[in-house]
C-alpha cells in the first residue's frame, strides 16, 4: 500500500514537471515581446504554382496519391525477386 501511494505522488509530479516544461516557453514571454506582437502584420499569398503533382495534392492533409503509389512499392522492397 505505501509503496503504491509513494508511486501515485511521484507519477504525479513527473506529469506535473512535463506539463509545466511543456508550456515554459509560454510562460517565458515577456510583456515588451507581447506589447510588439501587436503590430500590424501584412502577409502575402502563399506561392502554390507546385503544389501540382501527386506528392503534394493533399485533399485529407496526407498526400493520398503518392501514399498509394509507395505503397505500391512495398511488397517489391520486401520480398526477394
Amino acid at each position: 500500500m505505501k509503496k503504491t501511494l509513494v508511486r501515485a505522488i511521484t507519477g504525479a509530479a513527473l506529469a506535473g514537471l512535463v506539463v509545466l516544461g511543456s508550456a515554459a516557453p509560454a510562460l517565458a514571454a515577456t510583456p515588451l515581446a507581447q506589447e510588439a506582437s501587436n503590430d500590424v502584420v501584412v502577409v502575402d499569398e502563399p506561392d502554390t504554382s507546385d503544389l501540382n503533382n501527386i506528392w503534394t495534392f493533399a485533399p485529407l492533409g496526407v498526400p493520398v496519391l503518392g501514399l498509394i503509389q509507395s505503397l505500391n512499392g512495398v511488397p517489391g522492397r520486401l520480398l526477394p525477386s
